[in-house]
């Protein structure tokens, strides 16, 4: 096996965060560690009885979809939307979702 060589014009490998961000905003995604940081938190945005109910289900053009097992949870995370913006904001940065989508996905 050969050693390692980098690519022509190239003096060192890349980080993968770049590639990664480069990947999901070509899919209408947001910054990939913006991505990561609202799956890997959700209990912490919504608070554990949410998050027992309700989970993100993906991030596509600024709209989170959220996927619960009931429908009285539906109306409550739309009637939450605002607070939910916010919530996300401050943890994965202004922008990152603009719009959430509730859809009732029974377990």
């Amino acid at each position: 096996m050969s050693p390692w060589k980098p690519l022509p014009g190239r003096s060192s490998p890349r980080p993968l965060g770049g590639s990664l961000d480069r990947i999901t905003r070509s899919l209408g995604g947001p910054p990939a560690g913006a991505l990561a940081t609202i799956f890997a938190r959700w209990p912490a945005i919504v608070g554990a009885a949410v998050a027992a109910h309700a989970e993100p289900l993906s991030l596509v053009r600024g709209t989170l979809t959220i996927g619960v097992d009931q429908p009285g949870w539906a109306t409550q995370l739309t009637y939450l939307e605002a607070d939910l913006l916010r919530r996300v904001a401050e943890v994965a940065g202004a922008g990152a979702v603009e719009r959430v989508r509730v859809t009732v996905r029974p377990k």
